[in-house]
């Protein structure tokens, strides 16, 4: 016999759920976010597939059944575009597929809370200020996008990377960074919500028109910005990129490591070869790139890697970055990338700031039960504090690792430090063939538009290629193949985006004018009781 105190309960959480129909329609609208983005590539469905989801909010009686609708939402979308976090699971830690599926579904439920958050406070709006209300969704959207950021230290596939790969699409970053463009398409679809919800409203109309005016007036700063951009052989420098696609089972035994270096050293060779062939950069000094990798090359620690390194870079008279394990001040490791100039010396040393969690650090308090041992297994890197940069002749680049190319204020700090030129080394080999090789580029080509800095990417695996400063990609490699690739680079301006100078002043804009308009739907109730 059914209990009255569980009655309620049950009406509460009935009350709470979509039906079947605004289910089906918030599930629609995930699978077409999910389809915007790599591997799938379909980048303009994202301008459309959040309507239905604002669709459903805007009928939803309830914050309740509001946040169930975002956080359904958030759970489809970040599983479909985040499901290659089972890859190492599978293939390194040999957990059964039957639990590692589920288990992803865990970290994506959390995130999944930030877009539900923001879907939560449309009812209190509407109520308030009638369905227009939907126009404020973005400003909140982006206000936990960015909360997003705070507490879990990832704002990855923010729904602006979807048009990472479009460059007229994403000129906007250099006012806002992704938050910028992942607020116009937000505007866009909540325009064509109101559209729909209500055929004869003006609101429609200027969403649309701000939003193509942004990206018209940020395609036109941004050509603006290149013209008289032209190749200053005074400060030039040629690059080689080696991709030596280090396997992810390495061994670590001496046999093993000299065939790998040999595989390096090779690789580099015939690309120098190549470079002097060339007679626009025969003459240039050379920068040899080489990725991250789990080969754990430990440059300061090893003197017949120090020796085999500096003798090539003297012979070949060229500088070398490569990632290192190097030893931390107070004993610990650090994962770095080291510079050796022509002479065969270190020129320059960075140390990763943002490390990965739970692949660098473990991001557990020290006394939670079995801590200690995920940091047996884990190991634990000490963060790096400096933003230094690397001498390469007249240039001056940031050398950033890996993740980092997902934090937005590293390249954002490098820059402001002085780096002309942005170089990302990278190793995706531990998450296979799978769609995080372009979204990992995504996030790097957003790097190279916010700062207006060219960019060069350097991987293990892949995706290698050249990021121009407005967004273009040139020569990517294709993936878990040996390759080499080689550019030309040089000074082309001193000139900073407002993004560089002020960061996200757009995302506290967004959060100040959330913050006014839900504490007046709050207001709104207290005076009605």
């Amino acid at each position: 016999m059914t209990q009255p105190g569980e009655s309620r309960v049950w009406s509460v959480i009935k009350a709470s759920l979509p039906t079947p129909a605004e289910a089906s329609l918030v599930s629609g609208s995930a699978l077409l976010t999910v389809l915007s983005f790599p591997d799938f590539d379909l980048w303009f469905l994202a301008w459309i597939s959040v309507t239905p989801l604002l669709i459903v909010i805007a009928h939803s009686v309830t914050p309740r059944k509001a946040f169930v609708a975002g956080w359904l939402w958030g759970t489809i979308f970040f599983y479909g575009t985040c499901w290659w976090l089972t890859y190492p699971m599978i293939h390194y830690a040999h957990i059964n597929p039957w639990l590692a599926y589920p288990l992803v579904l865990l970290p994506i439920l959390l995130v999944a809370l930030f877009p539900a958050l923001a879907c939560a406070f449309a009812p209190g709006l509407i109520a308030r200020f009638g369905v227009s209300a939907l126009i404020l969704i973005p400003f909140l959207w982006i206000s936990f996008d960015w909360l997003r950021y705070v507490v879990t230290g990832q704002v990855w596939n923010s729904i602006g990377y979807s048009q990472a790969f479009h460059p007229m699409m994403i000129q906007t970053a250099r006012w806002g960074g992704i938050y910028s463009v992942t607020l116009l398409i937000l505007f866009c679809n909540a325009a064509i919500a109101l559209f729909l919800i209500r055929r004869r409203s003006l609101m429609p109309i200027v969403c649309t028109l701000v939003t193509v005016a942004a990206l018209i007036a940020a395609t036109a700063m941004s050509r603006s910005s290149q013209i008289g951009r032209v190749m200053n052989r005074d400060t030039a420098i040629a690059v080689v990129g080696i991709q030596p696609n280090v396997p992810m089972d390495v061994a670590g035994d001496d046999a093993q490591m000299n065939v790998l270096l040999e595989r390096h050293l090779a690789l580099t060779r015939t690309a120098l070869q190549e470079l002097q062939s060339k007679a626009a950069s025969g003459d240039l000094p050379r920068l040899v790139i080489w990725p991250e990798s789990p080969m754990n090359f430990s440059y300061s620690r090893d003197p017949h890697l120090r020796q085999l390194v500096g003798d090539f870079a003297r012979d070949n008279h060229t500088s070398i970055v490569l990632n290192s394990l190097e030893a931390a001040p107070d004993g610990g490791d650090q994962n770095s990338a080291v510079m050796v100039n022509e002479e065969g010396a270190i020129a320059a040393r960075y140390d990763k700031i943002r490390l990965m969690p739970f692949g660098e650090y473990v991001p557990l308090p020290r006394w939670l039960p079995g801590a200690s041992s995920v940091r047996g297994i884990v190991g634990e890197f000490t963060p790096g504090s400096s933003y230094t940069l690397m001498p390469l002749g007249a240039l001056r680049a940031g050398v950033f690792i890996c993740i980092e190319a997902a934090h937005p204020a590293i390249a954002r700090n490098f820059t402001n430090e002085g780096a002309d030129v942005l170089i990302n080394i990278s190793n995706d080999g531990y998450l296979g063939p799978t769609p995080v090789m372009r979204q990992h580029l995504a996030n790097a080509i957003f790097r190279a538009v916010e700062n207006n800095r060219d960019l060069v990417r350097v991987t293990n695996t892949g995706i290698t290629a050249f990021i121009s400063s407005t967004g273009r990609t040139f020569d990517e490699t294709p993936g878990f193949q040996e390759s080499t690739r080689t550019w030309t680079i040089s000074k082309t301006g001193d000139v900073t985006t407002f993004y560089s100078r002020h960061g996200d002043t757009l995302v506290y804009a967004c959060a100040l004018i959330s913050l006014g308009f839900v504490s007046a739907s709050f207001m709104k109730r207290r005076s009605v009781q």
